[in-house]
């Protein structure tokens, strides 16, 4: 009797499990189906305002409204599918039966929700009205005519006065110069801020900056913890470089010693790298790269990438990419902003770039070309299309500086004849070079950056406080102060690019350099056998291997278990506070008897 009834359960849970197996492939069918129908319309509609983008950045002609129309037009199209009632309802139906699909499914539904946040048709007079908002904001900052003393200049020219010149009178014209685009995109800001919020807020977010962090499987709070974290571990060595640069640059212009960095003695529009203030002996690659044309510094960039693995670009990249500056008697404007383009998630892949034959570019090919080989790495049959993006945003930025590193280190440069290899080098100087631009970053990016859009967009930070806000935060992160009072008619936030198009979002560059140095730490430690502070990629294929089995990822897999497959640990600044562990011994002698001015701690 005992066995019958244990033989009919047996029966009785078989036919249940069948059932259920039923339900589970009926659901995951149903899932499948609508993931794929929505993909073929999504991708047609994201290169469309891919390409309408791209046009409205390189050809930039004043009082021509065609760019601007085809931008908007297209980008309400995407907008329109991407937020759909549909979409959001069906999206959420599937996602309560999450535990009946593939992983890969569940992030390809929440991917789409994601989207649709961004978007959603519930608000659609506010997308419509935010997106006409975003180009013109767009068409105000890339369109704008910097002037100097009444002539018209490009910001590479004033970039270039505040690299290299000593007279201080010039630097500070220059540097004004550059802000005065502030001026006429302080209330699109503004403007743009509130209806950011508002389209998120309709999807349940509390805010745009909110929203922008949930990417990482965060909350606001949780991301201004990280970041405070980050500037706090990098605070002591960027005391000392702060202290350094103060008497160093005072003596340069034979002034004396300020307690904060005035803004305009510093080689960069907004004091994120002081790399500039350092020439390496043994270094001087602006000399080797002097007579080299534009194209040969890109083939260069191609050819590293070769060497580890990868396949060469296909050549639609050279026929549609916009690499190098307009033409000085150009009737239009381009946005001289390098970047990477994924135009259609598949085969059509664009830099849109100014480069000139320098050392600043040099690395940037590298940088920009990181960013093109991570696509075509992920664009595989693996990967959906709806995750052919980073394993998380920052992990793409900290590919391309990971790969710019690795084409500044004399061994690489060496090996390519863009420096003697007997050369001396001053090891204790390259270190100081290398900081002034890594760890010079990270309070900026951080502190200012991350601060400043928390404030505006989760804190309703008012227009009449943008400017007092944005200067009290660079004297408290930076140590830096303007060399005028700036009241509210400026806006100097918005002379960076990121806050009005790349909205939110900057702590994916932070999150991007503290990855970079574990990703070095891990390929020279342990595939090179080399000296984190003098490698050499160049045709290591087993490099290349490493970072393919990071890059043809995607999006597939949570951003942590990538991180701790490929270098064993979390996210962590332990490899880069190593990294200039050296140099901070060097500093505290050199500003012996020096005053501090920015606090032990902060």
């Amino acid at each position: 009797m005992k066995k019958t009834i244990l033989s009919l359960l047996a029966i009785t849970l078989l036919i249940s499990c069948k059932k259920d197996e039923k339900v589970t492939d009926s659901i995951k069918i149903e899932a499948q189906n609508f993931i794929d129908v929505y993909t073929e319309t999504f991708q047609n509609l994201y290169y469309d305002s891919a390409k309408a983008e791209w046009a409205a950045n390189t050809r930039i002609i004043e009082g021509d409204t065609i760019n601007a129309y085809n931008v908007q037009k297209a980008n309400e199209a995407y907008a329109k599918f991407t937020g759909s009632k549909e979409v959001i309802e069906k999206t959420k139906a599937l996602l309560e039966n999450k535990d009946k699909l593939d992983l890969v499914q569940v992030r390809q539904l929440e991917s789409i929700l994601y989207s649709a946040a961004n978007n959603p048709e519930t608000v659609s007079k506010v997308v419509k009205e935010r997106i006409a908002a975003e180009t013109a904001q767009n068409e105000a900052l890339f369109g704008f005519d910097f002037k100097v003393d009444g002539k018209s200049v490009s910001t590479g020219d004033i970039d270039g006065v505040l690299r290299e010149s000593n007279d201080e009178k010039e630097r500070l014209k220059n540097w004004e110069a550059s802000k005065e685009v502030g001026k006429n995109l302080k209330d699109g800001l503004e403007n743009l801020v509130e209806l950011k919020n508002k389209t998120v807020q309709a999807l349940g977010y509390d805010d745009y900056f909110s929203y922008q962090v949930s990417d990482y499987g965060m909350n606001r709070g949780e991301m201004m913890a990280e970041m405070r974290k980050m500037v706090q571990e990098v605070w002591p060595l960027y005391r000392e470089l702060h202290t350094w640069a103060r008497y160093t640059l005072a003596d340069k212009y034979n002034a004396e010693v300020p307690d904060y960095l005035p803004a305009h003695w510093l080689p960069n529009r907004w004091g994120q790298d002081w790399s500039a203030l350092v020439n390496v002996e043994g270094l001087d690659i602006d000399a080797a790269l002097k007579d080299k044309e534009p194209e040969w510094i890109v083939k260069e960039g191609e050819d590293f990438f070769v060497s580890i693995g990868f396949d060469p670009l296909p050549k639609s990249f050279y026929e549609k990419s916009s690499m190098y500056p307009a033409p000085a008697d150009a009737d239009y404007k381009k946005n001289n902003h390098a970047s990477a383009w994924h135009m259609d998630l598949e085969n059509d892949l664009r830099c849109l770039m100014s480069v000139e034959p320098t050392a600043d570019y040099y690395e940037t090919i590298h940088h920009e070309l990181g960013h093109i080989y991570y696509y075509q790495a992920y664009t595989n049959p693996d990967v959906p299309p709806l995750l052919r993006g980073g394993a998380n945003r920052g992990y793409h930025e900290a590919i391309g500086s990971l790969l710019g590193l690795a084409a500044m280190q004399k061994p690489f440069l060496a090996a390519k004849g863009l420096v003697d290899e007997n050369a001396k080098v001053d090891k204790t100087q390259k270190l100081l070079k290398e900081a002034l631009s890594n760890i010079v970053f990270l309070p900026f990016s951080a502190g200012v950056m991350s601060d400043f859009e928390n404030s505006l967009y989760a804190e309703n930070l008012p227009k009449d406080q943008y400017n007092k806000k944005w200067w009290e935060l660079a004297k408290k992160y930076q140590g830096m102060v303007p060399p005028s009072d700036r009241g509210e008619e400026y806006c100097d936030a918005a002379s960076k690019t990121h806050i009005n198009n790349d909205a939110a979002q900057y702590y994916d560059y932070a999150i991007s350099y503290i990855l970079l140095f574990q990703f070095h730490d891990h390929i020279s430690k342990n595939i090179l056998k080399q000296d984190p502070h003098a490698t050499n990629y160049f045709g290591s294929k087993e490099v290349g291997e490493f970072l393919k089995g990071i890059l043809s990822k995607g999006a597939n897999c949570d951003w942590n278990e990538v991180l701790k497959e490929s270098v064993g640990s979390g996210m962590s600044a332990k490899p880069m506070l190593e990294y200039f562990a050296p140099l901070t011994e060097y500093l505290k002698e050199q500003n012996k008897g020096r005053k501090y001015t920015l606090p032990e701690k902060i």
